[in-house]
C-alpha cells in the first residue's frame, strides 16, 4: 500500500528517510528541507513553499526527531525559515503526526486541534534498533578521546537497560574488562549472567577510581559532586542520557574532568541506518492504522 506523506522539519536522518520513503513509490511533500541537496533534483519529491501546501492533501504526517530543540519552534536544520509548533497544530487539525521527543504541552496543544500524535521514540522497535548505532557511537567515542586500547581497559557502565546491554556486550567482544552498575537485584543478575562484573549502583563511591571510561546511560544525577572526587583525571566520562543528564556537568568542569555528553548518536554515527530503523518503524504504525 502506498501512501501519501507529509515530511516537515529534521535533520539528515529526515533527508535519507525522505529519499528512502520516495523510492518506494510513496507520494511525499515535504516542508522546511529545502537546503537540503540531496533532495533538490529529486522529481519524486515534492517541496512545498508553505507548511499548509504540504499538508493539505496527505493523512500523515511526519515530524523531526526531536520535535523541537526549544520547546517553542520545529527542528528545522536544512531551512532558513521558522514554524512554530503552535501554527503547525494549526495546520495539521484532524490528521495524524508521527515524531519524536513529543513534550506534555504539545500533546495538549494537539487535543486542541484534533491530531493525533505518536511519539516514535516510545517505539520499542525502534528503541531495540537505536542502541546498536548508540552502542557503536559510543565506542568510536572512546577510542577517539582516550590514549589506550580499549583491550584490556577497565569501564564502568551506569545503568543496565537496553543501552547498557548491548554496550556491554560490544565493549566485551573487544576485550574490555566491562563493570555494569544497577540498582535491582534481578538486573545484577543478569549481568553476572552476561558475564560481566556487578556493582550496585547505590554504593559506588571510592570504586569509581579503578575505571578508565565511565558511561553513564541513567536518565537521572547519578554521578554526583561528591562521587566524581573519586573519579582519575585521566578517566574519560560520557553521558548518554537526555538532558538534564546523570552527571554533574558543573563539577566536571571544575574538576576538569574528561567529558563528553553524547546525545543523539544513531543521527549522528548512522543517520543512513537509522532512516531505515525510522522508515520501517513508520511502516509498522501504517499498518496499525489502516488494518
Amino acid at each position: 500500500m502506498k501512501h501519501k506523506i507529509a515530511i516537515i522539519g529534521g535533520d539528515l536522518r529526515t533527508v535519507k528517510l525522505t529519499e528512502m520513503l520516495a523510492s518506494e513509490e510513496n507520494e511525499i511533500y515535504t516542508y522546511g528541507l529545502e537546503l537540503a541537496e540531496n533532495l533538490k533534483d529529486n522529481d519524486k519529491i515534492i517541496q512545498c513553499e508553505t507548511v499548509k501546501k504540504a499538508i493539505q492533501n496527505v493523512e500523515i504526517v511526519v515530524g523531526p526527531i526531536p520535535f523541537s530543540s526549544d520547546g517553542n519552534t520545529i527542528n528545522m536544520p536544512f531551512s532558513d525559515q521558522k514554524l512554530t509548533i503552535r501554527e503547525l497544530m494549526n495546520e495539521i487539525n484532524a490528521k495524524v503526526l508521527i515524531a519524536g521527543g513529543i513534550s506534555p504541552e504539545v500533546y495538549e496543544m494537539a487535543n486542541d486541534e484534533y491530531v493525533e500524535i505518536i511519539d516514535i521514540l516510545k517505539r520499542e522497535e525502534l528503541a531495540v534498533l537505536n542502541t546498536i548505532a548508540t552502542a557503536e557511537g559510543t565506542i568510536e567515542i572512546i577510542i577517539e578521546n582516550t590514549n589506550k586500547i580499549l583491550h584490556g581497559s577497565n569501564v564502568l557502565i551506569l545503568g543496565f537497560g537496553r543501552i547498557g546491554k548491548v554496550l556491554a556486550r560490544k565493549l566485551a567482544g573487544l576485550s574490555a574488562r566491562v563493570t555494569c552498575a544497577a540498582r535491582k537485584d534481578e538486573d545484577l543478575a543478569w549481568i553476572h549472567a552476561y558475564g560481566h562484573r556487578a556493582t550496585n549502583i547505590n554504593t559506588i563511591g571510592e570504586n569509581l577510581s579503578e575505571f578508565d571510561v565511565i558511561i553513564n546511560t541513567v536518565p537521572h544525577l547519578v554521578l554526583t559532586e561528591e562521587r566524581l572526587q573519586y573519579v582519575k583525571k585521566h578517566c574519560l566520562l560520557i553521558d548518554l542520557a537526555s538532558n538534564p543528564g546523570g552527571i554533574d556537568k558543573r563539577a566536571v568542569k571544575e574538576n576538569n574532568l574528561k567529558f563528553v555528553w553524547a546525545l543523539s548518536l544513531p543521527g549522528k554515527v548512522a543517520p543512513t541506518t537509522s532512516a531505515e530503523f525510522i522508515k520501517d518503524t513508520i511502516y509498522n504504525i501504517l499498518k496499525e492504522i489502516y488494518k
